[in-house]
């Protein structure tokens, strides 16, 4: 977002912005049997990726990225970034985009301003503005989604130059903001500190009187963009846990709500690099930079139609079930997933050019031989159209007896993208019929783990029914093939002894009751099921099931959901 900032601070940290190493002969390494967490698309979102306008980006445009989160202005905002003529795309007007597309979003506060970073002109000020935005999120009572207040941006690298060092220390304006907020709205997270970049002692003292002020953050939050790329990542995700440990503290969810240096972040390749590092260190999400126009999920659509980064994210979009082991060699890595009930292993990967090759362990339950697809997506540029990945090869291979197979990939560059699809030769569904819980956006509950729920996962504590800031709920986003009726089966479990209900609407349409009879066997292993019939349209519909929600006056009891299955 900040061009001329952070260009300049490249200047004076000496921070070099590297590319791929060109070389060949290394080998991805996917573990298929070792299971890393639950496919949630940590990578797919952006700060002022959505427009409030229909086409800026469109509904279809987005559905096949599966967004996770996004940041966004605040009601009100007076900011005008990267060329814009007129404020744009605060949360409440995009909101309903935002949930319909499955995402979620954080509201940046300090964007009020109308310049960046930031036009501060007093405490009283400051304060009138907080109570102005809390109160119109507190005022929109359809709108959920909403993940938190960011206080404010980069505080490390502006505060005291943004307030000509007559407002305090920032830890002090955070306590003090954070004070602001919950006077008015006690239950939205606040999330922060916002750091233009990852620095031990910064944080350690932020932390620390935050902890001293009872004023924690819901979420870590800090970027990743003045760094050499995403080797970093883990790095700074390890050194703020322990952090946290030796504070006493519970490790809380972290967001990189900007990733990217603007030279690197359109080469496909380097996406896939994020995404890995992202779900390797076990990040809750994390947001694509604003370094061009709002609305185009940061650079993946130009005038609303896909770049060649857009089918990068797309096969990351198309991830189901977890998030399986990969081992890079040099700069090639990639991220990779195996859906169970499909039988599907999806790795997409990149970053080395010349002969390489991606070892797949672990093949086993997909019998003896395998069809693996090859795509590839090329590195034209931001304002390139690329409307379908290059179909590359499709062949047949024999899983080894140690289960594995190694797929040559030749010829390849080190900025495109490429994607390996591998399913059994014969028996493959041509729809996803299951969807895990898990995978699915998940709005004040929590995802668990047990071994007896299909593939492993599980979303318990669905309790809330109080607003629109608490409703609790899961959003499962389908894809069917044909506009008909279709039997929907809910897996679920009810210890409560008793009948449960929870309300049921897909599309945005009217609600129903779904009834859970009570199950033997305890919370944390869902074996009851449930019938219910749905009418869907043809390709993408979102189907919501929740203890509350607007328009839904509440469900009765509770009700853990391992999946639903469409038939």
């Amino acid at each position: 977002m900040l061009r001329t900032v952070i260009a300049a601070l490249m200047v004076v940290l000496g921070v070099v912005v590297t590319t791929p190493a060109h070389a060949a002969g290394n080998t991805l390494t996917v573990n298929v049997g070792t299971t890393v967490r639950p496919v949630t698309h940590v990578a797919s979102g952006g700060l002022y990726g959505v427009d409030s306008g229909s086409s800026t980006p469109s509904l279809s445009q987005l559905y096949p990225l599966h967004v996770n989160s996004f940041t966004q202005p605040p009601p009100g905002t007076q900011q005008l970034g990267n060329g814009a003529t007129s404020p744009c795309c605060d949360a409440l007007s995009v909101a309903g985009k935002v949930t319909a597309a499955g995402g979620q979003q954080y509201v940046r506060l300090p964007d009020i301003f109308s310049q960046c970073c930031y036009n501060w002109v007093s405490w009283a000020d400051w304060e009138s503005k907080v109570s102005t935005m809390v109160q119109a999120r507190m005022n929109a009572t359809g709108s959920t989604n909403i993940a938190g207040y960011e206080i404010w941006n980069e505080p490390d690298l502006n505060w005291t130059n943004s307030t000509g060092g007559n407002a305090g220390t920032f830890n002090a304006m955070w306590t003090r903001t954070y004070g602001d907020i919950r006077a008015i709205d006690t239950s939205t997270p606040i999330v922060g500190p916002g750091a233009g970049r990852y620095n031990h002692a910064w944080m350690l003292d932020f932390m620390t009187n935050a902890k001293n002020t009872n004023t924690l953050p819901a979420v870590a939050v800090w970027h990743e963009l003045l760094t050499s790329g995403p080797t970093d990542i883990p790095v700074d995700v390890a050194d703020f846990r322990a952090i946290e440990t030796s504070l006493g503290l519970p490790h809380r969810p972290i967001s990189i709500n900007e990733y990217g240096a603007k030279d690197y972040i359109d080469a496909p390749s380097l996406g896939v690099r994020y995404m890995a590092a992202f779900e390797r260190a076990g990040v809750h999400d994390a947001e694509r930079p604003y370094w061009y126009e709002a609305g185009t999920v940061n650079g993946l659509l130009y005038n609303d139609q896909p770049t060649a980064s857009y089918w990068a994210y797309k096969w990351y979009g198309d991830q189901s079930g977890n998030i399986v082991e990969t081992v890079p060699q040099s700069t090639l890595d990639g991220v990779a997933s195996y859906d169970a009930s499909r039988k599907q292993v999806n790795v997409v990967f990149g970053g080395d050019s010349g002969n390489n090759t991606v070892k797949v362990n672990g093949l086993g339950a997909l019998g003896s031989q395998v069809t693996v697809a090859l795509s590839r997506t090329e590195n034209t540029g931001r304002r390139t159209n690329e409307t379908a990945p290059v179909a590359v090869s499709t062949g047949t291979y024999t899983v080894a007896s140690d289960g594995s197979i190694s797929v040559p990939v030749n010829g390849m560059d080190a900025l495109d993208g490429y994607q390996l699809l591998i399913t059994p030769t014969t028996g493959t569904p041509t729809w996803q019929q299951t969807y895990e819980a898990e995978n699915a956006t998940v709005v004040n509950a929590n995802r668990l783990s047990a071994g007896s729920a299909s593939n492993g996962g599980y979303v318990g504590q669905i309790d809330n029914k109080t607003d629109m800031r608490d409703d609790s709920f899961v959003d499962f986003l389908v894809n069917v093939p044909t506009a008909r009726s279709y039997t929907m089966t809910v897996k679920y479990a009810n210890a409560t002894g008793a009948n449960s209900t929870q309300g049921l609407a897909y599309n945005g349409g009217s609600w129903s009751t779904v009834t859970y009879p009570p199950t033997s066997s305890g919370w944390g292993h869902p074996t009851g099921t449930v019938t219910v019939t749905v009418n869907l349209h043809a390709g993408y519909n979102m189907i919501r099931l929740a203890k509350g929600s607007p328009g839904f006056s509440g469900g009765v009891g509770y009700a853990e959901l391992d999946n639903i299955t469409l038939a």
